[in-house]
């Protein structure tokens, strides 16, 4: 039996899209500047407090942003990364493609949040090209936000289409970035990587370590 039939039987409550969002939004400190990544991490900014102080930057030039737009508000030359509408809170600004790379590049962000092919149990980021050779690669940013911010954040699902787990000893994607990655935001689980060690700090519901282990061959889980 594969890994995935063994979950789909099983009284697994996966986390939705919305809720690994939030969950995101919540372990972000204020007054931090975050990048939210093309995909999944998008999510985040719908989440966020009104009464949390974080400046939410977009690679393409906009920094301050908000949540979406209300349906028939959106304006579509205001846009992020991924090309969807966004807002604009007091104070936000757009501004030159090399400036927000700048940005990246120089330091200034406290987190960036991303999305993954893979992610190896050192923290190495896979998430421009599986490498297959019909495949289109995206390289984006991502390089320059992997290295770039402070902390990167990575929102993925936790298994591919076949089953098989994102969290791999060694990625065999090529890589974004090397032992970038200090935390894991899941469907069915958020893991710290540091130092070699993955560290599981929450299960989705039902699902317990030795259910997780089973499902993540040559990778040694912990709980905290």
């Amino acid at each position: 039996m594969s890994p995935q039939a063994t979950l789909s039987t099983s009284p697994i409550a996966r986390w939705t899209r919305e809720q690994m969002a939030a969950r995101v939004a919540r372990d972000i400190p204020d007054g931090a500047v975050v990048n939210l990544g093309i995909g999944l991490p998008t999510a985040v900014a719908n989440h966020l407090a009104d009464d949390q102080e974080v400046v939410l930057h977009s690679e393409n030039g906009v920094i301050g942003m908000g949540p979406a737009p209300a349906a028939g508000e959106e304006d579509f030359d205001l846009i992020n990364a991924g090309k969807q509408p966004v807002t604009l809170r007091p104070g936000g600004a757009f501004f030159h493609h090399a400036d927000s790379f700048a940005m990246m590049r120089g330091g200034h962000l406290d987190i960036c949040v991303l999305g993954a092919f893979q992610v190896s149990a050192a923290g190495d980021l896979a998430n421009w090209h599986t490498g297959a050779p019909d495949a289109i690669p995206a390289v984006g940013g991502a390089m320059d936000l992997a290295i770039g911010a402070k902390k990167t954040f990575v929102m993925m699902e936790y298994l591919t289409k076949g089953g098989q787990a994102k969290l791999v000893p060694e990625c065999s994607y090529p890589l974004t970035g090397l032992g970038c990655v200090s935390r894991l935001y899941t469907d069915l689980a958020v893991i710290d990587l540091a130092d070699g060690e993955c560290t599981v700090i929450e299960l989705a519901p039902g699902l317990t370590l030795r259910d997780l282990q089973a499902l993540t061959p040559g990778v040694t889980l912990k709980r905290a």
